[in-house]
């Protein structure tokens, strides 16, 4: 184990160090003034939003424009933005605290992550210092609503291939654009719009676009599967006149713009949709213990106890992934602003440093709240495919996390693809630790004492899961070379196996550091929540594992890989059911989630 002192890791780094429970954040650490803007968060969705929802799914005339200034008379969509600017200047764990506590308010909860997300943060971090001044207080209040084009009817997941044109007037007083923007969230109704357009027909550039300019117009509402309340338009411009002032960046680096907001947008998607996920979970709970079949609650029975104690391990485990990840971002903003980085450069650089970990957090919080709905429906039974029961709604409004800000396809293969980025500039040694690996696989198997402590075991555990993603990785890079980004299905298996060892040493560190803070006997639920993920999740890492190297790999050499593979995720017997159970009795006893 690491000194206390221990240095916080950068980027991926976790993949080949081991980490230092004691300097890892968890949501226990909490200070009063955070856990008060989380009851803010959640007072606001209970008195303003939930009560009128078929009202917001109606896309009633100026509701949704309402409900977003009463947000802003209330500091929830200025948290992260400096003080200069209209804004409350709180750190990066408290905005992420924020996107976590109005998560749970279904097409609201879109509406307001997209406003002070990408609808406003292109502007906060790339605009010119008149630009903020003009545009960031209005944003920051709520009076002026902020929305972002960059999907294009032919461009989605290659937002780079967009073919809307700007071109400089004869005047050089304005650029004028041409072309449209499809699924723009806010769309219906923002006064303010960060668009992207090629100069020339090749500069990939941002330009802000006020409602109001000439040559600029929208399509009508866009029907949806769900986030019916959301507004969602096409944008058309037609020789829209844009003034040369609006330009956002610098000519030709829009994609520098496009691609760091997304690196924030994923760790905030994934905030928000835990904040949803704990209150579909709570509904589904609730519903459990007062339905009864066969003279029984059927919260008494064991296949319902399974998947509600299934929700709040998936969920659990989330969280403590989130706020480790949003602590090493707060960190590493404060570090760059210390070196006189700007407070934009410092943030954007934090988020780039940690690239890696959104794109996984992304990926995982948006199938946790993709889990906990389907279940939550299967707990309701009939009634939960009913539009009078909030889980119908639910189950329809979490389906499109899995596309927007990056499909989870893209951010799974965007995970390697960054990691072996980093290991071949130098960044993060890979291969050291690889070849580590393949000369412990050669050797005769260590059966000496086992570690002493607690979670000695487990740990051993966690360092064995990065073993065998280095193997099948390393393997894959000698093996195929520059064919391996063609192989996308090896990149999501290893991408796969890198997002559960993840999630899984985020769940033990916090277990750690809680059973220094509270004693082993205060945490014995948290502890079943993290073996039962460890143990669950080692099976799953064999799966990727092998499914990667049977795609690649043959013979002697396969077999070889294989026995070193089950080496590396072979884990000891571990009751899952009884955890369940033990983890499902306090759901009951507190009529909801609240772990």
């Amino acid at each position: 184990m690491e000194t206390k002192q221990a240095k916080a890791l950068l980027g991926g780094e976790w993949l080949i160090k081991e980490s230092n429970p004691f300097e890892t954040f968890i949501p226990e650490d909490f200070n009063e003034e955070q856990r008060m803007v989380m009851d803010m968060c959640t007072q606001f969705l209970d008195a303003e939003v939930l009560p009128i929802v078929e009202r917001i799914d109606k896309l009633e005339t100026g509701l949704m424009p309402s409900l977003l200034e009463k947000a802003g008379e209330q500091g929830l969509l200025s948290t992260s933005f400096p003080e200069q600017y209209g804004g409350l200047g709180k750190d990066f764990i408290t905005s992420t605290i924020v996107n976590e506590g109005l998560g749970g308010g279904h097409s609201f909860s879109v509406a307001v992550a997209a406003h002070t997300g990408i609808g406003s943060l292109p502007i906060l971090y790339f605009g010119t210092e008149e630009q903020k001044q003009k545009y960031i207080p209005k944003l920051a209040s709520g009076e002026w609503k902020g929305a972002y084009g960059l999907t294009e009817p032919n461009s989605g997941s290659d937002a780079l291939g967009a073919k809307t044109t700007a071109k400089l007037s004869d005047d050089g007083k304005y650029y004028i654009l041409n072309g449209q923007k499809c699924w723009i969230t806010n769309g219906g109704f923002a006064d303010v719009y960060t668009v992207f357009a090629k100069i020339d027909g090749d500069k990939f550039t941002g330009f802000i676009v006020e409602r109001g300019f000439e040559g600029f117009s929208q399509g009508p509402e866009e029907h949806k599967m769900g986030i019916k309340g959301s507004s969602t338009v096409q944008l058309y411009f037609q020789d829209c006149k844009v003034p040369v002032e609006n330009v956002l960046g610098e000519i030709g680096r829009g994609h520098v713009i496009a691609f760091n907001i997304l690196n924030i947008g994923r760790l905030k998607l994934c905030a928000a949709a835990l904040g949803g996920s704990k209150r579909a979970a709570t509904t589904s709970i609730q519903y459990a213990i007062t339905r009864e079949q066969f003279k029984l609650p059927i919260a008494k029975f064991g296949a319902i106890k399974h998947k509600m104690a299934e929700m709040a391990i998936r969920m659990w485990v989330c969280e403590s992934a989130l706020y480790r990840a949003s602590k090493w971002i707060d960190d590493k903003e404060h570090e760059l602003m210390n070196s006189g980085k700007s407070f934009a450069e410092a943030l954007l650089g934090a988020a780039e440093e940690y690239a890696i970990e959104c794109a996984m957090l992304k990926v995982y919080g948006s199938e946790v709240l993709d889990y906990v709905v389907d279940e939550g429906v299967q707990i309701h039974g009939g009634n939960g495919f009913s539009d009078e029961y909030m889980i119908s709604k639910a189950y329809r409004d979490s389906r499109i996390n899995r596309i927007y800000e990056g499909t989870n396809e893209i951010n799974r293969l965007l995970t390697v693809d960054m990691v072996l980025k980093r290991a071949m500039k130098g960044k993060l040694d890979l291969m050291g630790p690889a070849m580590a690996v393949q000369k412990e696989l050669m050797s005769i198997p260590d059966f000496g004492a086992e570690e002493e402590g607690a979670f000695a075991k487990e740990l051993k555990y966690i360092a064995n899961f990065k073993k065998s993603i280095l193997m099948v990785a390393g393997a894959a890079v000698q093996k195929l070379m520059m064919q391996l980004e063609k192989e996308q299905e090896v990149l999501m298996n290893i991408a796969d196996m890198a997002i559960e060892t993840y999630n899984a040493e985020s769940a033990l560190l916090r277990v750690i550091k809680l059973t220094e803070q509270k004693g082993e006997a205060a945490v014995k639920l948290q502890a079943d929540i993290m073996r039962t993920y460890l143990y669950d999740a080692s099976d799953r890492i064999n799966k990727s594992g092998k499914d990667a190297l049977n795609s690649f790999a043959e013979g002697d050499e396969l077999r070889m890989m294989h026995i070193g593979l089950k080496r590396f995720t072979k884990v000891e017997p571990f009751n899952t059911k009884d955890a369940r159970r033990r983890i499902c009795e306090k759901l009951v006893a507190d009529n909801g989630y609240h772990f």
